[in-house]
């Protein structure tokens, strides 16, 4: 494993954000969520594809706190632009199993 220096790792905006909106992604190539995620006054609602149906319904996703990287390039996804990266493990089954927060926290709280 490639160790890095504690200055890259502050450079990496991780912060909290609540999902406001899901939606089915219909021309991702891989099962894939649109989500909005409001990430506080500071950087506002950010969008996202994210491939976590195998565990997760649109309508469980509302209100769900999230940890997002934030200052990644915006990424196009067909016809949708993914604005942050949302995180999460790869479960021994293949799905993704999303990192949350243990208590509630301020939108756009920052990772330390």
């Amino acid at each position: 494993m490639q160790t890095i220096d504690y200055e890259d790792f502050d450079k990496i905006e991780l912060r909290a954000g609540t999902v406001i909106k899901v939606e089915p992604f219909e021309k991702a190539r891989k099962p894939s969520y649109k989500i909005w995620i409001d990430l506080g006054v500071v950087i506002g609602i950010k969008k996202s594809s994210a491939q976590i149906t195998h565990f997760y319904h649109p309508d469980e996703l509302v209100g769900r706190q999230v940890i997002c990287v934030c200052n990644l390039k915006p990424r196009q996804i067909a016809d949708f632009m993914s604005e942050v990266l949302v995180t999460g493990f790869t479960s021994s089954e293949g799905g993704i199993v999303l990192t949350s927060v243990e208590r509630s926290v301020p939108n756009g709280a920052k990772l330390h």
